[in-house]
């Protein structure tokens, strides 16, 4: 099927609207998770018994379906976009209710759930879902003085974090919160509100300190490293010391050997070691050039929905990014977060798919009638 400008089917019409430049950057990033993952998860597997490659496979497996999902995903209009995304939120949060029942509880957390032989991670599918539903909610309340936007829009944001404080997951609440926040400020918050909105976050903070154990016990051994157990963020600066400038060579690591996480949490620690300061660079530059590129996107958006939507969506996949990254270089606390595409998982990989499809289905270029 030629992708000339003749072609009015669907797939033509994608190709000639979608932001290719970003596509091919995501696809980069896509295509190094999955040589990370080659390169960090055999020592992994090997101590868990498992063949050397199973992480490997799996990843690899995840990577393809997540990228038809974008794909596909992208190719919606805005309309069908909200429609998933109310959909997609109402599947998440009800079975966000269920974990406290029938979660399966891992170091202390319950956050997964079993479906049909296969875990999901609720809290994941949601975010990319929490973004658009609430820019749709924000951008009713501009065309319609009638709506309660707002409200709704703090009603639905305080039973998310109640539902992610309960699994406890301290760290997605944080990220969700400065997504809303940054939402409700581009929507036109009054500023009195957004400094309310930022002295409870700073309260909450302080709460969650005193309120879980484990928060408290990682911020300690981060301001404090002689006060906790600092194994892996020690051995992650390991591995950055013995890459230097351009790695060790692929393959040629020590650090995997040792650390429990380096195929997930701490997958930059391997391209650290194996690939070098270089190479980080160019991973942190991808990611940042995603972000800015889809804002750039909508800069002049006269669509308020599209321009909070891709707002919200960027600035969560940037920051789960830097603090992933933040985490593995010490300039964080440690925090159970995957880095986008290039850490194994399952529900991280196909929730940032569908995250990513919407956000180049409503940054595609278009012509009349939205």
């Amino acid at each position: 099927m030629a992708l000339d400008r003749r072609n009015t089917g669907i797939i033509g019409r994608w190709w000639w609207t979608v932001d290719k430049i970003n596509l091919s950057a995501i696809l980069l990033i896509i295509a190094v998770g999955s040589v990370l993952v080659a390169a960090g998860s055999p020592p992994v597997a090997k101590r868990l018994d498992l063949p050397s490659f199973y992480f490997v496979h799996r990843h690899n497996i995840f990577l393809v379906l997540g990228t038809v999902v974008m794909l596909v995903v992208s190719m919606f209009p805005p309309v069908l976009i909200r429609r998933l995304a109310v959909l997609g939120l109402a599947a998440s949060v009800f079975l966000m209710m269920l974990l406290p029942f029938f979660g399966d509880s891992t170091k202390g957390a319950s956050r997964w759930i079993n479906l049909l032989g296969i875990s999901v991670q609720p809290s994941e599918f949601m975010k990319p879902f929490f973004a658009v539903v609430i820019a749709w909610i924000c951008s009713e309340s501009q065309r319609r003085v009638d709506f309660p936007g707002y409200r709704v829009a703090i009603g639905l944001y305080a039973l998310i974090v109640i539902l992610l404080l309960i699994q406890p997951d301290l760290g997605m609440a944080i990220t969700v919160s400065i997504m809303w926040a940054f939402q409700l400020f581009l929507a036109g918050l009054p500023m009195l509100w957004v400094m309310l909105i930022g002295i409870l976050g700073i309260a909450g903070a302080v709460g969650a300190y005193h309120m879980f154990p484990h928060v408290a016990k990682r911020i300690n051994s981060f301001l404090d490293p002689s006060a906790g157990d600092n194994y892996q963020t020690a051995k992650s600066l390991e591995a950055f010391r013995n890459g230097g400038v351009f790695g060790r060579g692929p393959g040629e690591g020590e650090v995997k050997q040792f650390l429990p996480d380096s195929h997930t949490d701490f997958i930059f620690a391997v391209a650290g070691e194996e690939f070098g300061v270089v190479v980080c660079f160019i991973i942190l530059c991808l990611f940042a050039f995603v972000v800015i590129r889809a804002l750039m996107r909508v800069w002049g958006e006269s669509d308020l929905f599209i321009v909070l939507a891709v707002a919200g969506i960027v600035t969560q996949f940037g920051m789960q990014a830097v603090i992933n990254m933040g985490v593995a270089v010490n300039l964080f606390p440690a925090k159970g977060m995957t880095l986008p595409f290039l850490s194994y998982g399952g529900s991280s990989v196909i929730a940032i798919a569908i995250g990513m499809g919407m956000m180049l289905a409503l940054t595609r270029k278009r012509f009349g009638k939205r």
